[in-house]
C-alpha cells in the first residue's frame, strides 16, 4: 500500500458508524421498552403504506447521496467499458440471486429451528431488497480508502442509479415472487419514487444550478460537507425510531440479530471476491477493479430499509434485516478495504 493510500482515514462519523449503529439499537430498544404502545401513532402515520416519519428521515438521508451524481460523466465511458460492465452485470444479474440463494438457505433451512417458518419468508424478502439495492453512498469512501479512480467511480454509481429507476422494481418482484409474497406494486413504484426519483431529480438540478452560480470548487468542498452531519443524524434518528418498535421482538429473541448477520456476511464476502477476481481476469486496474468490488460488495441500505418499511411495516421482519445489514456493512467493509490494499497490483 502506497504511503498516501496509509495516511487516509475515514471522517470520524463514518469511521465509527457501526458504534453510533450500535448505541442507537440500544437507545431504540430502550424506548420501545419503556414507552410501550405510547408510541404507536407514528407507526399510524401512513400515505400509501409508506410511513411519514421514516420518509422524512430517509429522504434527508438519501439527498445528500444525489447531489454528487454527474450524469453527464457517462459520456466518455466509451473509452473504458470493461469495469462498468462488470459493475452492472455483478450487481444486476449475480448479486441479488445470490443473496436471495444465501437467505433462503439459511432462513428457510438451517433455522428453522430458531425462526417460526410463517416468519421465514418476510426475513428472506429483506435479505432480496437489501440485495437488490447497489451502493451509491459510501461507496465513494471505500473507492477513496483504496486507491480507487473517483471519476470512474462517479460513473459506476450514476450508471447504477439509472438502472435502479427501471430495474429495481421488477427484480424485486420477482425475487419476492419466489417466496409466495404478495407484491403491492403500487407501494414498490411509490417508494420508488419517493426515495430515488424525487431525490435524484432534486440532487442533480441543486448541482447544476450551485456549480452554475458558485463553481465546482464551492460545491465540493463548502456545500456538500454541510451535509454529511444531517445524513448521519437522519441516519441514528431512523435506527433509533426501527428498534423503538423491534424491541419486543428482539428482547423476545435476542439471538436473531447474530442470525440475520451471518448470511449478509456471507454473502457480502463473497460477492468481493467474485467481483475482485473477475476484475482481474478481464485486466482491469486496481483504481478500477477495488470500487467495482467495493460496489458489489455494498448496499443502498437507505433504500432497502424505506422499501421494507413501505412493504411490510415499521415492525416486521424485513425491516429487521436491512437494519441489521447497516449494523454490519461499515466493519465488514472496512476489513474489505484492508484486503484490496493488501492485494493492489
Amino acid at each position: 500500500m502506497s504511503e498516501a493510500a496509509g495516511k487516509k482515514k475515514m471522517a470520524f462519523f463514518e469511521r465509527y458508524l457501526s458504534l453510533w449503529v450500535a448505541l442507537c439499537i440500544g437507545v431504540g430498544i430502550l424506548i420501545g421498552y419503556l414507552a410501550g404502545d405510547d408510541i404507536s401513532f407514528l407507526s399510524d402515520m401512513e400515505i400509501y403504506k409508506v410511513n411519514l416519519p421514516i420518509a422524512i428521515l430517509i429522504w434527508m438521508m438519501i439527498y445528500p447521496m444525489m447531489l454528487q451524481i454527474d450524469f453527464s460523466s457517462i459520456k466518455g465511458i466509451g473509452k473504458a467499458p470493461k469495469g462498468l460492465i462488470m459493475t452492472v452485470v455483478i450487481n444486476w444479474l449475480i448479486k441479488p440471486f445470490t443473496m436471495a440463494f444465501f437467505a433462503w438457505i439459511f432462513f428457510e433451512h438451517l433455522y428453522s429451528a430458531f425462526i417460526d417458518p410463517a416468519m421465514a419468508g418476510e426475513y428472506i424478502a429483506g435479505a432480496i431488497i437489501l440485495g437488490a439495492a447497489p451502493c451509491t453512498a459510501m461507496v465513494f469512501v471505500w473507492s477513496y480508502l483504496t486507491d480507487g479512480d473517483p471519476n470512474y467511480t462517479l460513473v459506476q454509481v450514476s450508471v447504477n442509479d439509472l438502472i435502479i429507476l427501471v430495474g429495481f422494481i421488477p427484480l424485486v418482484g420477482f425475487l419476492l415472487g419466489i417466496t409466495d409474497i404478495t407484491i403491492p406494486y403500487g407501494t414498490l413504484a411509490a417508494s420508488i419514487i419517493i426515495f430515488v426519483v424525487i431525490p435524484l431529480v432534486a440532487g442533480v438540478i441543486t448541482n447544476k444550478i450551485l456549480v452554475a452560480q458558485k463553481g465546482e470548487k464551492w460545491f465540493q468542498d463548502v456545500f456538500l460537507p454541510k451535509f454529511k452531519p444531517v445524513s448521519i443524524i437522519a441516519l441514528l434518528l431512523t435506527l433509533i425510531l426501527l428498534f423503538a418498535f423491534q424491541g419486543p421482538n428482539i428482547l423476545d429473541n435476542p439471538i436473531i440479530i447474530l442470525l440475520i448477520a451471518v448470511p449478509l456476511i456471507i454473502q457480502t464476502y463473497f460477492i468481493f471476491f467474485i467481483a475482485w477476481f473477475a476484475g482481474r481476469k478481464l485486466k482491469l486496474s486496481h483504481a478500477v477493479c477495488s470500487p467495482a468490488a467495493m460496489i458489489g460488495a455494498s448496499n443502498f441500505f437507505e433504500l432497502a430499509v424505506a422499501v421494507a418499511i413501505a412493504l411490510f411495516g415499521l415492525q416486521s421482519p424485513a425491516a429487521l434485516v436491512t437494519v441489521v445489514g447497516v449494523l454490519v456493512e461499515v466493519p465488514v467493509m472496512l476489513s474489505l478495504v484492508a484486503l484490496a490494499n493488501k492485494w493492489k497490483y
